[in-house]
């Protein structure tokens, strides 16, 4: 079952810490959200007659458009794909995007599912990543959509921020958890090239925790997540029965999407697009029928690491079936490395990474990576 993603790339501020493509002019925007809504028509035949589950709204910041445009964008795809009458349908949103009569409207034209960007409760921390939102902002948005009636909702977390404690993390995951949420995403901060948090660092005005500092967070997590009942389902994220993402899980199996909109990614399986993340070039691209993306065909080493380094990720690991090339065989060393510290598992037919190993998922991944001479 096919997906698809709306890449809306208009924020209020430039967050420290993000290195996604995004702008915070609004000059052109009503162009660029035309050229999105044709390149839809351009490229409806790459999905063709195959079921579409999942509508991904992300950015950026999508909950800054009108709903009137974003229900234009839902019918339009319902128009060209064949979208399931049960799809999910998430749109990405910030708490000061959040009120009660925006909910009722977004619900109305069809979002069953919001998720929220709220990163952190505590003021100071909003101030210092740069976010549009402040704390109470934060609490009365989860309120008014906990009680709007969504089919599924979730919110974003960081942790492993500069001095942060294990007591901080409890806290907020205390509020979280006390606001009933049936989802949680939570990741750990990264460092990024070309972003303001790195420029910090490399001037020395913030010091990043070390590994142990992360690592005892992301412990306290899993254990806070366990003990709520809800299921640590990919790394960083953790959801109610029936409330696991759809569409993020769609992407971790490998399955086909179409990503619409500047910096979009697109997948069919065999062959990957990515957009030019250049709000111009892509408009001009658009318009004029012009190339605004680059492509690869992947060789069956490259799938094979894709699906091992994605599959790793969730807590099915990763069907040994489905892989091109014969990882347990042709990578046996590192996997009975990896197994022999408690790292990896190999049970019915399946990698899957351990508790302990879930802290090292993506260099246990890389370890059983091929290059194409491995064959």
């Amino acid at each position: 079952m096919a997906g698809a993603y709306f890449h809306i790339p208009f924020c209020k501020r430039a967050c420290a810490y993000c290195d996604f493509h995004f702008s915070t002019s609004t000059k052109g925007r009503d162009a660029l959200l035309d050229a999105m809504e044709k390149e839809m028509l351009l490229r409806s035949k790459e999905i063709g007659d195959a079921p579409v589950g999942t509508l991904y709204f992300g950015g950026g910041t999508p909950s800054l458009l009108e709903p009137a445009r974003i229900a234009s964008f839902i019918q339009l795809a319902r128009d060209l794909f064949r979208v399931q009458r049960d799809a999910e349908v998430t749109l990405e949103a910030n708490p000061d995007d959040i009120a009660s009569e925006r909910l009722e409207q977004w619900k109305s034209m069809g979002i069953t599912r919001l998720s929220l960007g709220t990163q952190s409760f505590r003021e100071d921390r909003l101030r210092w990543m740069g976010r549009a939102h402040d704390a109470e902002q934060a609490l009365k948005s989860i309120g008014l959509i906990a009680k709007a009636g969504f089919a599924s909702w979730t919110i974003d977390l960081i942790y492993g921020l500069p001095g942060m404690t294990l007591a901080e993390w409890d806290e907020q995951l205390t509020i979280a958890l006390d606001h009933g949420m049936p989802h949680l995403s939570a990741y750990c901060l990264t460092v990024e090239p070309r972003t303001a948090l790195a420029h910090q660092v490399n001037k020395a005005v913030v010091t990043m925790p070390d590994d142990d500092a992360q690592s005892a967070q992301f412990d306290r997590l899993m254990e806070r997540m366990e003990a709520a009942g809800l299921d640590h389902y990919e790394i960083s994220n953790f959801g109610l029965p029936g409330h696991h993402s759809r569409h993020n899980t769609s992407y971790w199996e490998g399955v086909p999407y179409l990503g619409i909109g500047p910096a979009a990614h697109s997948f069919d399986g065999s062959k990957r697009r990515w957009n030019v993340a250049n709000n111009a070039r892509y408009v001009k691209g658009v318009l004029e029928g012009a190339p605004h993306w680059e492509e690869e065909t992947l060789t069956p080493e490259q799938r094979t690491n894709e699906r091992l380094l994605t599959g790793l990720r969730t807590s099915q690991g990763v069907d040994l079936a489905r892989l091109e090339l014969d990882v347990p065989g042709l990578q046996r060393k590192a996997v009975e490395r990896w197994m022999a510290t408690g790292h990896l598992e190999h049970r019915d037919g399946r990698l899957v990474l351990t508790s302990a190993g879930r802290h090292f998922a993506d260099r246990i991944a890389s370890d059983l990576f091929f290059t194409d001479d491995d064959r």
